[in-house]
């Protein structure tokens, strides 16, 4: 057990893969949140979208099921990096 995952002092995991399908789709962080409550009825809010992509706030379940059917990806593909770095 010599490998150490180090997640820099970030409290969630997907925060880079979120920014990622977000600039790919050219959406703002309004416009995320927008989309997430019309396909779902979430709301998460502007900010709360920075601070995840950030590292700085904790996704909760409903909020990562939200993110990948706003993205269409599963949640395994948005987990995947991560996947691999336990491996």
């Amino acid at each position: 057990m010599n490998n150490i995952i180090k997640f820099e002092n970030k409290l969630n995991v997907i925060g880079s893969k979120v920014r990622k399908y977000r600039e790919s789709k050219n959406w703002s962080l309004s416009k995320l949140s927008d989309e997430i409550m019309l396909s779902t009825g979430i709301d998460i809010r502007k900010s709360s979208l920075q601070y995840i992509e950030t590292g700085k706030r904790i996704v909760k379940e409903y909020e990562f099921y939200a993110l990948c059917k706003v993205f269409n990806v599963s949640m395994e593909e948005m987990l995947k990096e991560f996947i691999n770095q336990l491996k």
